[in-house]
């Protein structure tokens, strides 16, 4: 492990998780989605729970109009904002209406598409409106070209994606037929440890699991990534023949891992010893085979892949298989574990003590301490903790858990938060603490922020020292007052302004009139800032950014956006408040 600002460029692994990552990224925060279409498929057809004709004309539409429209929008969103979001999902409405199978492909291309040539036009052309005219542009250019987009999609990008979709539902069926689909596990297991388990799961297998769950009532490929058998028989055998921190925290890990379904709370125990990969792979073929042989299947996908997420999404005609794939993946898995660990008589089984050592031995590697000699310094300007893995919800949330326990119990104030990789932002003053196999990415997002890499979330070493560390430095001021009109000049720091912002919450009006006003004095004045306007709950954290925001609403875009440069005026449409700002703009 070693603590660094640095902005290294990964390398393959990392540029395949980068893409894994947007693919996941579409689908995971609509995940509440999916499990809404699977309790209802559950439930309401004729083969559920419960037959009703009438609520059962709720699945067609969710799985060919909601679902794929929900993953557009937020591939737009993630490209784009708002505007990227809005022209992302009429683009995918081309796709959808052109196709006659569910368009989850063509709504992970045509999302972020729509949400690119959005984006494009407003660097084009944002600068270049007429004062007054903003809202009318605006409006007609994503009216446009999502119109475009979505007229391209339906006569040529639509029937391709459906031919290709076809194609590999077509393979996927021969795969099953000729009874080699346990043989993908050989290559699941592995890829899940090194992070690309939510690429898989959520970018490939729950697409393909969709369509054959909508004509078959389930499907086995949401079991593929989401068994928690293997993962549960490596955990069984550290509690049973482990020794040292591996031992002691396996028991805990294994609540984690099988009913709260964070799979990643393993991937450490595989790693400090690399035989356990057979251990993964066996148990994950052996149980695949066995959900094929019975006929095993979900209605949905199974996110977290939790023993109880997979039995909620389990017909009743499946209860049986799933269980027995689930119960023959972790006796396999276990007993490969068992041979490899009691057969390995080496000293350094104890899981933390690896941990440190693999930091010490880095550290000397590079000449360095275990905390580098120029973020001594940069600890004292730390103002905040964020945990960042490749999701943003499961691993880093249980992390900054155990670092938000101990920060508080050192009696200090900074705010430990999770974020997914994707949604990191460049500041300075950030404390980032990611996983070894994640920090290449990580490090790209926020080059200039502090970094931690540490093998497990859970169980780190380092986590005491970063308290230590923050806590023989004055911390940065995580608690910022907004700055009143009289106290703009001089106090706010405009030296890293690059772009202005005009947040609103509830005066969207003013807000509008206000960045009319600040460019046409930025124009006059020859300067050349670009002037948006945004809600307050989409801001991002951003060094560069100078916030403008009515006074009432200013310590909520604070919150949003806590370390760009704010100025609250109790009046956004008077020009002379401006003055102050034009000035400092022109130091």
């Amino acid at each position: 492990m070693e603590m660094q600002a640095t902005g290294q460029k990964g390398g393959l692994k990392a540029r395949v998780q980068r893409l894994g990552s947007h693919l996941s990224g579409m689908v995971m925060p609509n995940i509440g989605g999916f499990i809404a279409w699977g309790v209802i498929t559950a439930l309401f057809i004729p083969d559920g729970y419960i037959p009703n004709e009438s609520l059962a004309t709720l699945v067609g539409p969710m799985l060919s109009y909601l679902l794929p429209l929900l993953i557009a929008y937020t591939g737009g969103s993630m490209v784009h904002g708002q505007r990227g979001a809005v022209v992302g999902a009429i683009a995918a409405m081309g796709v959808i209406v052109g196709s006659e199978v569910p368009m989850f492909i063509g709504a992970m291309m045509m999302g972020p598409l729509g949400g690119w040539c959005i984006k494009k036009f407003d660097d084009a052309f944002q600068d270049k409106i007429k004062a007054g005219f903003e809202m009318l542009v605006n409006n007609f250019s994503s009216g446009l070209i999502g119109f475009a987009l979505a007229i391209v999609g339906f006569y040529a990008i639509g029937p391709v994606v459906g031919s290709l979709t076809n194609m590999m539902a077509a393979g996927v069926e021969s795969i099953i037929n000729m009874h080699l689909l346990p043989l993908a596990n050989i290559f699941i297991e592995p890829a899940k440890i090194l992070f690309l388990n939510n690429a898989i799961n959520h970018g490939i297998l729950t697409p393909l699991g969709i369509e054959q769950a909508a004509e078959a009532g389930k499907s086995v490929l949401f079991l593929l990534e989401a068994n928690p058998g293997p993962g549960l028989g490596i955990l069984l055998a550290f509690t049973l023949f482990g020794k040292g921190a591996a031992k002691s925290s396996a028991p805990g890990a294994i609540i984690i891992q099988f009913l709260g379904g964070i799979h990643e709370i393993y991937f450490p125990y595989v790693m400090m010893k690399p035989l356990l990969f057979l251990a993964v792979m066996a148990g994950g073929v052996a149980g695949t085979f066995t959900f094929q042989l019975l006929g095993a299947g979900l209605r949905a996908a199974a996110s977290p892949g939790s023993i109880i997420a997979v039995m909620a999404m389990t017909p009743p005609n499946a209860i049986f298989a799933n269980l027995a794939g689930i119960v023959v993946g972790c006796v396999v898995s276990f007993l490969v574990a068992m041979i490899i660990i009691k057969s390995d008589n080496s000293e350094e089984d104890d899981l933390a003590a690896n941990q440190a050592a693999m930091a010490d031995a880095k550290a000397q590697a590079k000449g360095q301490n275990a905390v580098k000699a120029d973020n001594q310094e940069m600890f004292g300007n730390i103002n905040k903790i964020i945990f960042a893995c490749d999701a943003g919800m499961g691993s880093s949330a249980m992390g900054a858990s155990v670092l938000r326990d101990k920060v508080k119990k050192a009696g200090l104030t900074l705010p430990v938060s999770n974020s997914a990789i994707n949604n990191l932002s460049d500041d300075p003053n950030a404390l980032i603490v990611t996983q070894e196999e994640l920090h290449d990415r990580a490090s790209q997002k926020a080059p200039s922020a502090t970094f931690v890499q540490v093998e497990n979330f859970m169980n780190s070493p380092r986590y005491d020292e970063i308290v230590d560390r923050l806590s023989s430095e004055p911390a940065g001021d995580s608690e910022k007052k907004p700055l009143t009109d009289d106290v703009v000049q001089g106090l706010a720091d405009y030296s890293k302004v690059d772009h202005i912002i005009f947040g609103y919450e509830q005066t969207k009006g003013s807000a509008n009139m206000g960045a009319t006003i600040l460019k046409k004095l930025l124009k006059d004045n020859g300067l050349n800032y670009p002037v948006t306007v945004a809600p307050i709950n989409t801001l991002q954290d951003e060094t560069s950014a100078l916030i403008i925001t009515n006074s009432d609403e200013t310590v909520k875009a604070e919150q949003q956006a806590p370390s760009a440069t704010h100025v609250p005026l109790t009046d956004l449409v008077a020009s002379e408040k401006y003055d102050k700002v034009i000035q400092n703009l022109r130091k």
